[in-house]
C-alpha cells in the first residue's frame, strides 16, 4: 500500500501534542503488510509515515501479536446472493453449509474456504 495512503490513516489517531495513540487493529494490520513489503531503509518508511521510529516499531510490535493471535488479515470473501429469497431457499446448495453458534448459517462456495476458516478460529 502506498506510504501516503498510510499516513493519512495515521493522521486521525495523531493526538495535538504530534503523538499516534490508539491506532485500530485493521490500521496496524495494513501498516504491518506494507512494512513486510517495504525494501528501502528504515527511517524512509517510519518518515514516510511521518512517525518516529519508537513509535513505528510499537505499531508494528502490536501488528505482529495480533496476526500471531488469529487476527484475520485476508482471504474470506463475502458472498452476495442475488435473487428473491425463496428460490436461493429452495435451490439446492452447491458447496458448503454448517451451523455456527446463535443458530447463523454460513455457506463455503468451496470446502477449502471452510478448512480455512475452521483453523482460523480455532
Amino acid at each position: 500500500m502506498d506510504l501516503t495512503i498510510l499516513k493519512k490513516k495515521l493522521s486521525s489517531y495523531k493526538t495535538d501534542g504530534g503523538y499516534v495513540k490508539n491506532v485500530s487493529s485493521d490500521l496496524l494490520v495494513e501498516i504491518l503488510s506494507a512494512w513486510e513489503s517495504w525494501t528501502g531503509p528504515v527511517s524512509g518508511f517510519y518518515s514516510g509515515l511521518g512517525i518516529n521510529g519508537k513509535s513505528g516499531a510499537r505499531m508494528i510490535g502490536e501488528a505482529k501479536k495480533l496476526k500471531r493471535e488469529g487476527f484475520a488479515t485476508d482471504g474470506f470473501k463475502e458472498l452476495k446472493l442475488t435473487g428473491s429469497g425463496e428460490a436461493i431457499a429452495s435451490s439446492p446448495c452447491q458447496g458448503v453449509e454448517i451451523v455456527w453458534d446463535g443458530g447463523k448459517l454460513i455457506r463455503f462456495s468451496q470446502v477449502e474456504y471452510l478448512i480455512d476458516f475452521l483453523k482460523k478460529v480455532a
